[in-house]
């Protein structure tokens, strides 16, 4: 398990408590520590170092750095049991996000990721102190202001007689880039079949369908995993996974599905499949599907991988420069 990580305390204010009065002797002063912390919530896979980037980022502020954590309800147990005589300002949570798959943080070690569904089904413990109707929890995840249903759900788990308030962006949040520490991207999606791609110049024509108004060169973007200049569209791709398991009574009625249309024919025969697919809102042909049995069980799983163009949000009146992600700027971040 990798350690805490404590930095430098940020500053603190006084607060006094009892009558002023001389007529008899005072209480102590009791000194209320007002800090910030950011929870690094996962560990970065393969060539993706957006974690590590994180943590290089917030490690030259002013600020407690807590990388061992991953799930919501060990972060907000630790919110409680290092809430003596402490306010928290800001609560940063750095976590994966997509609009599909919800939050790669996990309900609780041995849960699911977050979703809506998914933290409406848990069970978590209630904060009890530390959290004021001044705390700023601010999550850094790619997308997730998009999502009000599951920011509503996040903001009950950590209100407890007091209801803080909850950041996000609708944004990618880059860590590590060669312009910025930290910075803000528009994302725009096109899909394929994992392992099945049609080429880009396919893939840049379905994209500028996609978006008619941005007037991009999107053949250019999709074409380059990088920033090569201040500003410059690049792309980065990632894959979501489907996994399905249907038990059978009797192996012998389990059906022959040896091709993707097989497979797709019948999952749309199954409403409880067809519906998933449905809420996740990715077209059924994007995927790369499979099946397999094993006795009375069987696996179908698809994978689509998906190819984001990013641009990087420029700051308006100094169009070289990026703009700071700063969470009270309205067009930046959503607040619940």
């Amino acid at each position: 398990m990798k350690s805490l990580i404590i930095l430098l305390l940020s500053c603190f204010t006084i607060m006094s408590c009892g009558d002023s009065s001389t007529d008899h002797l005072e209480e102590p002063t009791k000194i209320i520590q007002k800090q910030s912390v950011v929870f690094i919530a996962g560990i970065d896979e393969d060539d993706n170092s957006f974690y590590k980037n994180a943590k290089a980022h917030f490690s030259q502020q002013n600020i407690i750095v807590v990388e061992d954590l991953h799930a919501l309800d060990a972060i907000i147990s630790w919110l409680n049991k290092n809430a003596d005589d402490k306010v928290y300002d800001q609560i940063h949570i750095v976590s994966h996000s997509n609009p599909w798959r919800g939050m790669a943080l996990l309900t609780s070690e041995d849960g699911a990721r977050i979703t809506a569904t998914s933290l409406k089904n848990s069970t978590l413990p209630k904060p009890n102190g530390g959290i004021t109707e001044n705390t700023k929890i601010i999550f850094h995840s790619c997308g997730l202001g998009a999502n009000k249903d599951l920011m509503k759900g996040l903001k009950l788990a950590f209100s407890s007689g007091v209801s803080p308030s909850l950041y996000a962006s609708e944004y990618f949040n880059i860590f590590g880039g060669k312009y910025a520490s930290h910075y803000l991207a528009q994302p725009f999606y096109v899909f394929y079949p994992t392992a099945n791609s049609p080429g880009n110049k396919t893939l840049s024509r379905e994209i500028a369908q996609k978006y008619p108004n941005a007037n991009l060169d999107w053949l250019t973007a999709l074409g380059t995993r990088e920033e090569t200049t201040s500003g410059a569209i690049y792309s980065y791709r990632f894959n979501i996974p489907v996994d399905w398991e249907i038990v059978f009574e009797d192996a012998s009625k389990i059906p022959e599905l040896d091709s993707a249309d097989s497979i797709m024919d019948y999952i749309l025969e199954n409403d409880e499949f067809a519906f998933a697919l449905y809420e996740l809102g990715i077209p059924m042909e994007k995927f790369r599907w499979t099946s397999s049995s094993e006795g009375p069980i069987l696996k179908i799983q698809g994978k689509t991988t998906v190819l984001t163009a990013l641009m990087p949000v420029m700051n308006t009146y100094e169009p070289a420069e990026y703009t700071a992600p700063d969470i009270m700027h309205a067009r930046l971040y959503s607040q619940f």
